[in-house]
């Protein structure tokens, strides 16, 4: 089945709601894929907390209901057998489905980075956002302790809703230090919106211990997590816990763009000042271009829509407002830059790949005789799993320099049945004559 339409957007975040919205008003024919069964992407499918009424949510959701733009969630991008068209893969009705465009906006947004440390497979070892999505999707929380350690604005607004759900926050651990966070306050001076919102994560929180300069060092326990271990340089404790919420910052979801064959440098999709890629008929909006936060990602979404749909012109009043929340980025990502600890903390038998179960140890030696990713997932088939290298991917890019350039459809599982059922198409073959 083939839905064709002037403009597809991929992702429901931020972004792709503004992006969509825009397009739609614009008088275009316009479908929304996201892989998830709600619209709001993970930073507001999940929620922020609720200490704080959130406008941006409400005023995006309500106009993009209102634009006349079609939603299809639960569709998963795998594939683009041709110019113009994406397959996705429909997990409940057990089927795939093309959409062609004309245009195409990429609003895939990121995630959370991980980073190996001993124990840290355990169960009751969370990512950050995968804990707060997880609580607000019905698991139970109240009553539990929990650790939170990595760095990054998010740890704020998970331990603020985590302790509206009834956890008990044991502490919360940056690991960057004070000095960086200050300098990083000034940079808020000129978005007074998002200083009310960590006064407000503040005032929640209060109570709960807020460490700079700490950072986790193993996860104990056997069989389940029982403490965590911190460290801040100069002494090591531990302080018991039965969950753990830790994070990296984030990392943008590039594969799409790589697949279509879009400029990436350093890890983020390059745009011009309309959001369009180095491909004529796409465009990208959000965090794979940069993380920059909720409200560059609704700039840049909006942009991105009046772009494609030939109004150009009409988004130029937001330009100077995008170039100021791209500052707060470049802002954000200085101030939360990982330290150099970080990548020292995993041990030899210390699981790095958790899809192929490869250990640090493996890694380690390959890199001492300057391997690259390449040559790595052929000794140890790490970044071959489920995840496609999604997870140990950016781990070992930060600890070892390795980056994934390798990216194949489909990009994400899919039965093989289903793919063995679709029709043969016909390829060209070069033989060579001796």
């Amino acid at each position: 089945m083939k839905r064709a339409f002037d403009i597809v957007v991929v992702g429901a975040g931020p972004a792709g709601l503004a992006g969509a919205s825009a397009a739609a008003r614009a008088g275009m024919r316009v479908a929304v894929i996201d892989e998830n069964p709600h619209m709001g992407g993970q930073i507001w499918r999940a929620g922020v907390g609720t200490c704080h009424p959130n406008y941006a949510k409400v005023r995006a959701i309500a106009s993009f209901k209102s634009s006349g733009a079609e939603l299809y969630p639960g569709y998963q991008v795998v594939d683009s057998i041709d110019e113009g068209d994406l397959v996705t893969w429909i997990d409940v009705k057990r089927s795939l489905e093309t959409f062609g465009f004309k245009r195409l906006i990429i609003a895939t947004g990121a995630r959370e980075r991980f980073l190996p440390f001993p124990g840290w497979t355990l169960p009751g070892v969370f990512g950050a956002g995968g804990l707060q999505a997880l609580v607000r999707t019905g698991y139970n929380i109240t009553g539990k302790r929990v650790v939170i350690a990595g760095t990054g604005p998010l740890l704020l607004a998970v331990a603020a809703h985590l302790k509206q759900a009834g956890a008990q926050i044991v502490s919360i651990n940056e690991q960057a230090p004070m000095s960086r966070l200050i300098k990083f306050g000034f940079a808020l001076m000129g978005h007074p919106r998002k200083i009310f919102q960590g006064i407000g994560y503040c005032t929640q929180l209060a109570g709960s211990p807020y460490r700079t300069g700490t950072w986790a060092v193993e996860a104990e326990g056997n069989e389940k997590l029982t403490g965590i271990q911190l460290s801040d340089g100069r002494r090591t404790w531990t302080e018991p816990c039965d969950l753990m919420a830790c994070g990296f910052h984030l990392v943008p979801n590039t594969e799409l763009s790589a697949l279509l064959g879009c400029r990436i440098i350093d890890g983020v999709v390059q745009v011009d000042e309309n959001q369009q890629t180095s491909i004529e008929s796409i465009y990208c909006a959000g965090e794979p271009t940069g993380i920059a936060g909720v409200d560059a990602a609704l700039l840049q979404g909006e942009i991105a829509g009046l772009a494609a749909s030939g109004m150009a012109q009409k988004a130029i009043r937001l330009h100077g407002r995008r170039s100021s929340e791209a500052e707060f980025g470049r802002a954000m990502s200085q101030a939360f830059a990982l330290r150099p600890e970080l990548f020292s903390l995993a041990k030899p038998d210390t699981i790095t790949c958790r899809c192929e179960d490869v250990r640090f140890g493996q890694l380690n030696a390959l890199a001492a005789s300057q391997a690259d990713w390449t040559y790595a997932k052929l000794q140890t088939r790490c970044g071959m799993g489920s995840c496609q290298g999604r997870v140990c991917g950016p781990a070992l890019e930060a600890i070892f320099g390795w980056r994934n350039n390798s990216v194949r459809s489909p990009l994400f599982p899919i039965p093989v049945a289903t793919m063995c059922s679709e029709s043969p198409r016909e390829k060209e073959i070069s033989i060579p004559i001796p």
